[in-house]
């Protein structure tokens, strides 16, 4: 992107303003103001019994010990980013935009007790990531949290608390009002849970169903993903035989702001093959297709 793509008036520091969409786009984040306008549900299962063992024999023989469904579902979403990129903009400023870079976000617990605290991992993907670079990455960025007193986002919290409260209520406006202008500096988008291409969440770590999470109408993550715990259906075979087939249930909250809903459906079905389908993912993409201009 950087050798093809010069900042233009207009851009912010995360993405390149989008300058050829249709006028109806460009024109609904003026009806739908906010993202909370802007919601749509999406609910589906994949049937993870043949991924399951691709799993465990990765786990066994491949050396990698905690691979599980958190890093299989953002391997396969970044794989469909890589071909359907539509999904990787955002609106801000009433403005659409293709985002500079993959930015997957995740609560992290610094210990595994139930009261233990959380904070947010931000961390930065390449479209041609395999599953074994989601693994890295992201144990990279849990290791960096769990092994400093306060992360970078909890940093930046308790300095906005030592703020009076009514002084807190202008600070959060005006930090508001400079999102908008992209005014805001880099250091505070960089720890900012409300910025970046997706956030998700693990539920079947708690052993409890997906949620439907909302989008903050603060900052600009367009999709929310929730997944839950695994779990077994008993049916019958084309033989008649008894067979045990295991599911994983997941939900979808996304702005529909950034894409219509042919576009959400098509990308959808390519979560859905690459779960099903993870060594897909050991291979980066044969190519990657840039968003619009």
């Amino acid at each position: 992107m950087a050798d093809k793509y010069r900042k233009r008036f207009g851009d912010r520091k995360e993405g390149r303003r989008l300058r050829s969409i249709t006028p109806l786009m460009a024109f609904t984040p003026f009806i739908m103001r906010e993202r909370s306008d802007a919601c749509n549900y999406f609910e589906g299962e994949v049937d993870i019994t043949e991924t399951d063992r691709w799993l465990r024999e990765q786990r066994r023989s491949g050396g990698y010990k905690g691979l599980g469904m958190l890093h299989l579902f953002i391997a396969a979403y970044i794989r469909v980013v890589s071909h359907m990129p539509g999904l990787n903009r955002f609106v801000s400023g009433q403005r659409v935009y293709a985002r500079n870079e993959i930015l997957v976000n995740m609560m992290v617990k610094y210990s595994v007790e139930p009261d233990s605290p959380e904070t947010c991992a931000k961390v930065v993907f390449e479209p041609t990531d395999t599953i074994y670079d989601v693994y890295n990455k992201m144990n990279a960025a849990v290791e960096e949290i769990r092994s400093a007193s306060n992360s970078g986002t909890e940093k930046a919290a308790g300095a906005f608390m030592k703020i009076p409260r009514l002084v807190l209520k202008f600070a959060v406006w005006l930090i508001r009002l400079f999102d908008y202008f992209d005014w805001l500096p880099r250091a505070l988008l960089g720890v900012s849970p409300f910025h970046g291409s997706m956030i998700i969440t693990d539920l079947g770590s708690l052993g409890i169903p997906p949620i439907y999470h909302h989008l903050y109408n603060f900052g600009n993550l367009p999709v929310f993903l929730a997944f839950g715990a695994k779990r077994t259906e008993t049916g019958l075979s084309p033989d008649g035989e008894v067979v045990h087939r295991k599911f994983v249930d997941y939900k979808i909250v996304c702005d529909e702001r950034i894409c219509d809903g042919s576009y959400y459906a098509s990308a959808f079905k390519y979560l859905r093959y690459y779960l099903k389908n993870p060594d897909e993912l050991t291979r980066p993409p044969e190519s990657v297709i840039e968003d619009i201009y």
